[in-house]
C-alpha cells in the first residue's frame, strides 16, 4: 500500500480507482466548452421546431402532416441530446471494472461526437482511419474510452498552439499481429526529448495548467489490460501515441 493510500485508508487498488475517477472528471471538465456547444445544437433545434408547430397550429387550415414532421424532429433531437448526456454520465460514473470482448472500432465511434465537438472548439479537424475486420479485444469499454479521449485532447491542444496551417488529429485502428493498435496522430510540434523521457511520470506536464495525471493513468489502465501505451514521432512532423491491446487471436 502506498503512503498516500495509507493516509486515506485505501489500498492500492482503491487509490488507483479514485485517481482514475479524478482524471476522468478532469478530462470531461476540460471538454466542457465543446460539450455545451454539442448540447446547444439539439436544444436549439427543439425550440425552433416547437415554435414552428405552434405557428402551424395557429393557422386555420393547419397542415397536420407538417406538424407531425416537426414533432418527429423534436423527438429526434431530444434523443440526440439524451445520448450525449448518457455518454457523459457513463464516462463520469465511478463503476467496477467490466471487461468484455468488443470491437475496438465501436469503442472509438461511440465517443466520436464528443471528440468532434472538442475538435471544433480547438479549430482542428478530426479524422478516422479505422481498419475493417479487426479481431475483438477484451477491455473495460469506459476505461479505454477515457484513454482515447485523453490522447485525442492532448493532440488537439498541441495542434491548436502549433500554428499549423491545417491543424489535424487522426485516430487510426489496425491489426498488429495478435494485437489491435489504436493510434492518435497529430501534426503539431511533437515531443521534446525530455518530455519523451518523462511523459509517464506522475505530475509531469508540458502544459502550464496540466495536472500531469492523464498519461500516467492512461499508461496504468492500458498496462492493466495487458497492453502497451507508447509514443513515436509522426511523419513528417508531430506526435503519435499508440495503444496496443491483446486481441482474441492472442487468447487462442
Amino acid at each position: 500500500m502506498s503512503d498516500a493510500g495509507s493516509e486515506l485508508g485505501l489500498d492500492s487498488g482503491a487509490l488507483h480507482g479514485r485517481m482514475l475517477q479524478v482524471a476522468r472528471l478532469a478530462t470531461i471538465g476540460e471538454m466542457a466548452a465543446g460539450v455545451a456547444h454539442e448540447l446547444n445544437q439539439p436544444l436549439t433545434a427543439i425550440a425552433n421546431y416547437a415554435n414552428a408547430c405552434e405557428r402551424l397550429l395557429a393557422h386555420p387550415d393547419a397542415e397536420l402532416e407538417e406538424v407531425r414532421r416537426a414533432l418527429r424532429e423534436v423527438a429526434s433531437q431530444a434523443v440526440r441530446a439524451s445520448e450525449i448526456l448518457r455518454r457523459l454520465r457513463a464516462l463520469a460514473r465511478s463503476q467496477p471494472i467490466e471487461r468484455a470482448w468488443v470491437d475496438m472500432n465501436s469503442v472509438i465511434t461511440e465517443i466520436l461526437q464528443l471528440m468532434q465537438s472538442d475538435a471544433r472548439v480547438h479549430g482542428a479537424q478530426l479524422a478516422l482511419e479505422l481498419a475493417e475486420g479487426l479481431p475483438r479485444v477484451s477491455v473495460d469499454r469506459v476505461q479505454i474510452q477515457h484513454v482515447i479521449l485523453n490522447l485525442v485532447r492532448n493532440g488537439l491542444e498541441a495542434v491548436a498552439t502549433s500554428g499549423a496551417a491545417s491543424p489535424q488529429v487522426r485516430i487510426g485502428s489496425a491489426c498488429s499481429g495478435s494485437f489491435v493498435e489504436v493510434s492518435v496522430r497529430d501534426n503539431g510540434p511533437g515531443l521534446a526529448a525530455e518530455a519523451r523521457e518523462r511523459m509517464f511520470d506522475p505530475f509531469f506536464s508540458t502544459k502550464a495548467s496540466g495536472t500531469g495525471l492523464g498519461l500516467p493513468i492512461s499508461h496504468t489502465v492500458v498496462s492493466a489490460h495487458g497492453g502497451t501505451l507508447g509514443y513515436r514521432a509522426n511523419q513528417p512532423h508531430g506526435a503519435c501515441f499508440y495503444v496496443l491491446l491483446p486481441s482474441e487471436k492472442a487468447a487462442v
